[in-house]
This record gives C-alpha cells, structure tokens and sequence, in this order.
C-alpha cells in the first residue's frame, strides 16, 4: 500500500475531532483516558482521576 495521495482514493469524512470529559462526578476536565472492557463503550478519565490499571503479572512456563 502506497503513502501518497491517490485520484481513487476517498478522504474520510469523519476528520472531526472527539471532546471527552472527565466521567468523575464534579470534574471538568478534559479526559484524556479512556478505559473498556472488550466492546463495550470507554470510560473517559483526567489525568487525576484515571484508574491505576496494573498489568496482569506474568508467568513463566516451567
């Protein structure tokens, strides 16, 4: 697949940009953070409010 600009080529039309707020109850902040669990719809979160999320531990086969 090519980089450059093609006369076939259709632009996307959805080039609009998405203003998420922070989902904590009184912030107003801009939610930079957006948690899901699988499909379902993300959660947006500020910096101070985000969710420690920690990383499944890993495990080595023996």
């Amino acid at each position: 697949m090519s980089d450059e600009a093609s006369t076939t080529a259709n632009p996307r039309p959805d080039l609009a940009l998405f203003v998420h707020y922070c989902e904590n109850p009184g912030c107003t902040k801009w939610g930079s953070f957006g948690f899901a669990v699988g499909r379902a719809e993300p959660n947006w979160f500020c910096f101070e409010h985000r969710p420690d999320w920690k990383a499944r531990p890993t495990t080595r086969p023996c």
